[in-house]
C-alpha cells in the first residue's frame, strides 16, 4: 500500500508530460513563431531544467526540505500552465515557458529519490512503481489528443495544470532520505562530475535526450505533414507508451541479470535506432509498429540510470545524482535537440530531421563505449560500467 503514492505522484507527472509535451511545438506554429523562434523556446527550456534541477536538488539534499520544495515546484508549474495559453506574443510566452521549466525541472528528480527510498530494500521493484508513469501518459495521451481536436491547443496546457494539481496534494504522501550528513551543493555536484564513470553515463544520457527531444518536439509536427488528425496522433502516443508496461514490469529480472550502465547504453542504441526507422516511414500506419521499440528505448533508460544513479550516488547525495542525470536528460540533451531541431525545421523536411537525429545518438553511443573500454582509476562510489 506504501507504493501506491510513488506511482500515482508518477501517474500525474506523466499525465502531464503528455498534455503539454507533444501539442507544444503545435500550439507554437498556431500562434505563427518562426524556426528560430520555436528553437529557442524548445531550446531554452531545457537548458533551464539543465541548470535548476541539479539546484533544486541540491537544496533539498542541504536543507532535508525535499518535500517543501517538491509542493512549491509542483504549485507553481501548475499556475504556469494555467496562464500560458492566455499569451499569444513571443516574448511573454518566452519569459512564462521560461519559469514553468525553472520549477518543472527537480519535480520527477525529487519523486524519484522518494520512489527509491520508499523501495528500501526492494530498488530494483523501481519499475513496477514507474508503471504509473506509463498508464497515466497513455490515458492522458489519449484525453489530451480528444480534447485537443474538440475544444483547442488550450487544452493540453489547462490539462496539464490540472494533472500537476493533483500531484500536489499526492506529493505530501512522499517520504525521503533526511540524512544527517549534509553536502554543500557544489561540493556534492563536484563529486559526482569528478567520477568518470559517472561522466560516461551523463554522456550517454545526453544522447538519451537528443533521442527525447526529436520524439516529444517533433514527431507529432511529422506525423501531421504524413496527414495525421489529432486524435490518430493520440493513438500513436498511446502506442509507444503501451510498448513500455512490460519493460517495466520485469525490469526487476533485468537489473538483476544486467549492470545498470550496460542497460542505458542498450536503450539508448534502440533509441537511435528508432529515430531512424522513424524517417524511413512513407506512411501513418507504419508509425505503429516502429513506435513499439519505444519501450526498449526511453523507459529502459531511465529506470536503469535512476538505478546507475542511486548506486553511486555519494552518502547525502540522492536527489543531488538524480537531478544531474534528470538535467543531463531533460536538460542539456533535450536543449541540444531542441533548438537545433528549431533551427532544421527551417531548412529540412521531418524525415531528414530524424536521420540527423538518428546518427548522431547511434555516433555518441558508439564513442562512449570507445571511451569507456578504456582503463580508469576505481573509486568507492563508482560501479564499472
Amino acid at each position: 500500500m506504501k507504493n501506491i503514492w510513488p506511482f500515482s505522484i508518477s501517474f500525474f507527472f506523466f499525465a502531464c508530460v503528455a498534455f503539454i509535451g507533444p501539442f507544444t511545438v503545435l500550439y507554437y506554429r498556431e500562434l505563427g513563431f518562426s524556426g528560430a523562434q520555436i528553437g529557442l523556446l524548445t531550446g531554452l527550456a531545457p537548458l533551464i531544467t539543465m541548470l535548476s534541477a541539479p539546484l533544486w536538488t541540491g537544496l533539498a539534499d542541504t536543507s532535508n526540505r525535499h518535500r517543501f520544495i517538491m509542493s512549491l515546484t509542483l504549485l507553481l508549474s501548475s499556475l504556469s500552465m494555467v496562464l500560458l495559453p492566455l499569451l499569444r506574443s513571443f516574448l511573454p510566452v518566452l519569459l512564462l515557458v521560461a519559469t514553468f521549466n525553472l520549477f518543472f525541472a527537480p519535480i520527477n528528480s525529487l519523486a524519484d529519490s522518494a520512489t527509491m527510498f520508499m523501495l528500501g530494500e526492494v530498488k530494483d521493484r523501481y519499475g513496477r512503481v514507474r508503471v504509473g508513469g506509463t498508464f497515466g501518459f497513455g490515458l492522458a495521451a489519449i484525453l489530451a489528443g480528444s480534447l485537443v481536436e474538440n475544444y483547442g491547443l488550450k487544452m493540453a496546457f489547462w490539462g496539464g495544470s490540472v494533472m500537476l494539481f493533483l500531484g500536489l496534494l499526492v506529493s505530501q504522501k512522499l517520504e525521503y532520505n533526511q540524512s544527517q550528513k549534509t553536502t554543500p551543493i557544489r561540493q556534492g555536484a563536484r563529486t559526482l562530475l569528478q567520477n568518470r564513470p559517472f561522466i560516461l553515463f551523463l554522456a550517454m544520457a545526453f544522447a538519451g535526450g537528443l533521442n527525447v527531444a526529436t520524439t516529444t518536439n517533433y514527431l507529432l509536427p511529422y506525423v501531421k505533414e504524413l496527414g495525421a488528425e489529432s486524435s490518430i496522433m493520440g493513438l500513436i502516443l498511446m502506442t509507444g507508451t503501451l510498448a513500455e508496461i512490460p519493460i517495466l514490469i520485469f525490469s526487476h529480472h533485468l537489473l538483476k541479470r544486467f549492470q545498470p550502465y550496460t542497460l542505458v547504453t542498450l536503450a539508448v542504441a534502440i533509441s537511435g535506432v528508432r529515430l531512424l526507422l522513424l524517417a524511413i516511414i512513407n506512411t501513418i500506419w507504419l508509425i505503429f509498429p516502429v513506435q513499439l521499440l519505444n519501450g526498449l528505448g526511453y523507459p529502459l533508460m531511465w529506470l536503469a540510470g535512476v538505478a546507475y544513479a542511486d548506486q553511486n550516488a555519494p552518502p547525502g547525495l540522492n536527489a543531488t545524482a538524480q537531478g544531474l542525470f534528470g538535467a543531463t536528460v531533460g536538460g542539456l540533451g533535450m536543449a541540444v535537440g531542441g533548438f537545433s531541431g528549431g533551427l532544421l525545421l527551417d531548412v529540412v523536411s521531418g524525415r531528414e530531421m530524424f536521420v540527423i537525429f538518428g546518427t548522431i545518438v547511434l555516433t555518441i553511443v558508439g564513442l562512449v563505449m570507445v571511451l569507456g573500454k578504456r582503463p580508469y582509476p576505481q573509486t568507492a562510489s563508482a560501479n564499472i560500467p
